[in-house]
């Protein structure tokens, strides 16, 4: 199964005057092995110049995937901007035209969060979703019209019914790690704990030796 590890989904608002390309710098260096750019509100070539340039800080040390836009994953592929995927969410483009525009070896994550949607994907053909991103795990004000919270006990009843690796996301503090990785977490995605953090290299680092444990 692929290790996800501290999987950091970014927001241009929440990193604040420092920036999302040096915040996200700063968490590969600290441990991050997997960048989510999500900037719901920028335009294609907005996302263009950002995915450059989270690509040159992260340097092949991450993987980096686009949030909801397919658009921009095909267009920086077109444009040689090394991209790994995209995650989507279940309002957004179908994971088969996703799947088929990207090929075969592209990291297709897609959100998840009930019974009905882990059985929709269980029919899909095999390869064409890689790992789902589940949650929300406690309630979390970067996305205020979240589900009802799984908690640790949901995640983990989830994750040992899903037909693919599960991502814990949502309202994820430092103490849920380790319970998380025991529930069958394949990746812990965060958003606030590392944009906000004083020192994102350290928070970073803090969060990675506690996932390796």
């Amino acid at each position: 199964m692929t290790d996800y590890g501290i999987y950091f989904v970014t927001d241009r608002a929440l990193c604040g005057r420092r920036g999302v390309v040096e915040t996200v710098r700063l968490a590969v260096d600290g441990g991050v092995r997997t960048v989510q750019l999500r900037d719901k509100r920028a335009s294609l070539d907005d996302q263009m110049r950002q995915l450059e340039a989270l690509a040159t800080v992260i340097d092949g040390r991450a993987r980096l995937l686009v949030n909801d836009r397919l658009d921009a994953a095909v267009a920086a592929a077109e444009r040689g901007i090394p991209v790994d995927g995209v995650h989507l969410g279940q309002g957004d483009d179908s994971v088969l035209r996703a799947r088929e525009a990207l090929g075969p070896d592209a990291l297709i994550g897609l959100t998840a969060n009930t019974d009905a949607h882990r059985d929709t994907v269980a029919r899909l053909p095999r390869g064409t979703v890689d790992y789902l991103g589940v949650g929300v795990i406690r309630p979390t004000s970067t996305k205020p019209d979240h589900p009802e919270p799984l908690g640790v006990d949901g995640f983990a009843r989830f994750a040992a019914a899903s037909p693919l690796p599960c991502v814990a996301i949502g309202g994820v503090v430092a103490e849920d790690i380790a319970p998380l990785r025991q529930a069958g977490a394949a990746g812990i995605a965060v958003v606030s704990i590392l944009c906000t953090a004083d020192d994102p290299e350290a928070t970073a680092r803090e969060l990675h030796e506690l996932w390796q444990r």
